[in-house]
């Protein structure tokens, strides 16, 4: 049984060997004989592109409140900086597997290192709502062509064995540390900088790994098949809408047109895309793979923990910030204690999994992390960082912990070559997508009743007593915010106990079917 550390809110390790970038390879990868120097580069590269593709996911998390101060966001547009990253990485990571088939591992890695560098760099210059957004999409285009790549090199340029776990594990600490790294390095940056720097981050980076990629990495070969365009737009575009439609029913109203209309036009956009699923000869998201129940449920499962951690996350950063008043640095910081507790239970669920099987901990990891969420549920406005938020931070991450593993295992077992491929990007997927719309739902829940909350304190004079007015409207305000998120955090928790429901009748993968699996994923 391998060790393996997952990061935070991050994608779960991904399980195939043998070309994971995406499930349509025919072609075997090139035998990559090189020097050990160059593998070095090769694999410095993997793990600095890795790097960016998590910062991106977390180092602007802690920036959100500097954010919205700077460019004048609404509360529910302020979404929009999380989730136009999340729909284009989820909504076209598959697609990137494909372009990385068809038109060169390398060259789609240098391409989408490239898009993320020029999206960062415009990005840290925006100088309205629109052109930061546009660069947050952008970076998650990039993303989606950069995670299949990476991982198809690496399995390409390191021989099967000791060496490519060796490099595997190198991945996966990356990655696990990333996600940790994120929340500290944004903060260090906002506080002493700019809320800026937590995107011109990457724009040495990969001006270094376009200049040295040639030297460390050999071109692939091409592929035959035609690439889903088609399926990639509608799915993507679908969601885009459902997210836009569910974020106006914060600002209008569920029975407003700029409701309706995009929910209503998303939706058949995404009926479009099954349909078009069903016909192709070459499909992004091949429909049989839904068959197995064990698999299904583990994209169930996935994209209610993704619902649950980004409301984690961007819920309690705008609290600490808001409510409490942390700096940015002393942010990042207290999500550190999240880390440990999944970072610990991570490799605790490693050694366990082959011995139980991933039900067991699954239910048990997703009714822990209900629990923390329940009890972070009980915030207010006087709530303080030690009795209100570490004990749950460290309950949430340890069941987050006992997840991932199980959760990469059940979406495989059974399941070779192009099938686990596939398996493993639809779980990745699942997350990001879960979170899009878990974010667009409960925060449109958590506003909701944070509006709600003022009126009533307005009305029956909770701005009076002690203190000056001003005083008084900020702890209103506070009392307010505090109430949303902990609605939020509430729904959030019974997300997650249905998650729990799923993994105790649903996950029916055998301790031995899961060993046979985990040698297949040398995380």
């Amino acid at each position: 049984m391998t060790d393996r550390t997952v990061r935070p809110g991050a994608e779960p390790p991904v399980p195939s060997t043998d070309a994971p970038h995406s499930p349509h390879a025919k072609h075997d990868a090139y035998d990559d004989t090189g020097a050990p120097s160059r593998k070095g580069l090769a694999l410095t590269l993997i793990a600095l592109a890795q790097m960016m593709v998590v910062l991106d996911v977390s180092v602007v998390n802690v920036a959100l409140p500097s954010i919205q101060g700077a460019l004048g966001f609404s509360a529910s547009n302020l979404e929009w900086v999380v989730n136009a990253y999340a729909l284009a990485f989820g909504g076209l990571l598959l697609l990137g597997g494909r372009i990385a088939d068809k038109y060169g591992q390398r060259r789609t890695f240098m391409a989408g290192a490239a898009l993320l560098t020029v999206a960062s760099l415009l990005g840290g210059l925006a100088q309205d709502q629109g052109w930061l957004l546009a660069a947050r999409a952008a970076q998650g285009v990039s993303g989606a062509l950069i995670a299949p790549a990476a991982l198809a090199l690496l399995t390409s340029t390191f021989a099967e064995g000791a060496e490519r776990n060796k490099a595997m594990g190198v991945y996966g600490a990356v990655s696990g540390v990333g996600g940790a790294l994120g929340n500290v390095l944004g903060g260090v940056f906002t506080d002493e900088l700019s809320w800026r720097w937590v995107l011109f981050i990457n724009v040495p980076i990969g001006a270094f790994v376009l200049l040295t990629a040639t030297r460390a990495f050999r071109e692939s070969r091409a592929a035959a098949g035609r690439l889903d365009l088609p399926g990639a737009l509608s799915v993507t575009a679908g969601m885009s809408l459902i997210v836009y439609g569910l974020i106006n029913a914060a600002s209008h109203s569920w029975g407003s047109s700029a409701t309706i209309v995009p929910l209503a036009v998303g939706g058949a956009l995404l009926v479009a895309f099954l349909a078009i699923e069903a016909r192709s000869s070459s499909p992004l998201m091949p429909l049989p793979i839904f068959r197995d129940g064990n698999r299904s449920s583990a994209f169930a499962i996935m994209f209610a923990i993704g619902s649950s951690l980004i409301v984690l996350f961007y819920f309690l950063t705008l609290f600490i910030q808001i409510v409490l008043g942390f700096s940015p640095l002393r942010t990042g910081f207290a999500f550190l204690t999240f880390a440990v507790g999944t970072a610990v239970c991570a490799t605790l669920s490693s050694s366990l999994v082959g011995r139980v099987g991933p039900g067991p901990l699954l239910t048990v990891g997703t009714l822990v992390s209900a629990g923390g969420m329940f009890w972070l549920s009980g915030i207010d406005a006087d709530s303080g960082y030690l009795g209100a938020l570490f004990g749950p931070l460290l309950i949430v991450g340890s069941g987050i912990g006992l997840c991932f593993v199980p959760l990469t295992l059940t979406a495989v077992a059974g399941v070779e070559g192009e099938q686990a491929g596939i398996s493993s990007a639809l779980l990745n997927a699942s997350q990001q997508v879960g979170g899009a719309l878990g974010l667009a739902v409960l925060g449109t829940v958590a506003a909701t009743a944070t509006r709600h909350r003022m009126a009533h304190l307005l009305h029956s004079g909770g701005t009076t007593g002690g203190g000056t007015a001003g005083q008084r409207m900020r702890h209103a305000v506070s009392d307010s915010l505090a109430h949303g998120y902990s609605v939020g955090f509430l729904i959030a928790g019974f997300i997650l106990v249905g998650a729990a429901v799923i993994a105790a009748t649903a996950i029916r993968v055998s301790a031995e079917d899961a060993a046979r699996a985990d040698a297949g994923v040398p995380l």
